[in-house]
């Protein structure tokens, strides 16, 4: 297994320990008077989120992990798993909990970034604004022109966004695939 050396250890280096990625999210090179430099590092585990700090010796050796950014386009639902594929059409498939709730977001042929650890998606990031269609919600009230009023609306696939009064059924819609949350209407019914 490839290895770095306390040296190379910079903010956003990835790293592995005792079998899992980590991020260093913070980094600090202290000399003290007498004695060894030490290399401080506070890191994010990239599968948990869990947070610790570490410090090393400039003679530690610190494990590489097998991280690979790949590029897939999302092709179909196979009804259990999620199928990508890239431009070569190598198959990759997705588990449901994998994604969580970005399975809403998912439309076809949409270009989605992978971090993949031993050959495994630890991240997955889709486009970050999808074009829906609003399918179901209530009309809204004329006259009534209170800001930042939202009500409930669905897509086709059965999400529910909150979404303001002025929109209604069969207008499209942005959504921002990081939060779930509507962005702007982009064309009205």
């Amino acid at each position: 297994m490839a290895s770095y050396n306390a040296s190379d250890l910079k903010k956003g280096l990835k790293i592995e320990i005792d079998g899992s990625p980590w991020l260093i999210t913070e980094f600090d090179f202290c000399k003290p008077g007498k004695g060894t430099a030490l290399y401080r590092c506070r890191l994010k585990n990239m599968i948990t989120g869990a947070g610790m700090e570490k410090t090393y010796r400039p003679t530690d050796k610190i494990d590489r992990p097998d991280i690979e950014e790949r590029e897939l386009y999302y092709s179909y639902n196979d009804g259990s798993h999620y199928i990508f594929s890239d431009e070569n059409y190598e198959e990759f498939s997705v588990a449901p909990e994998a994604l969580g709730k970005q399975v809403y977001f998912l439309q076809e042929n949409s270009l989605c970034k992978f971090l993949l650890f031993n050959g495994e998606p630890i991240e997955i990031t889709l486009p970050t604004f999808i074009e829906e269609e609003i399918t179901e919600t209530e009309p809204g009230a004329r006259g009534d022109t209170a800001t930042n009023v939202l009500k409930p609306a669905k897509i086709a696939n059965g999400y529910e966004i909150q979404v303001p009064l002025f929109i209604n059924q069969g207008d499209v819609v942005k959504i921002d695939t990081r939060t779930g949350e509507y962005a702007e209407r982009v064309s009205k019914a």
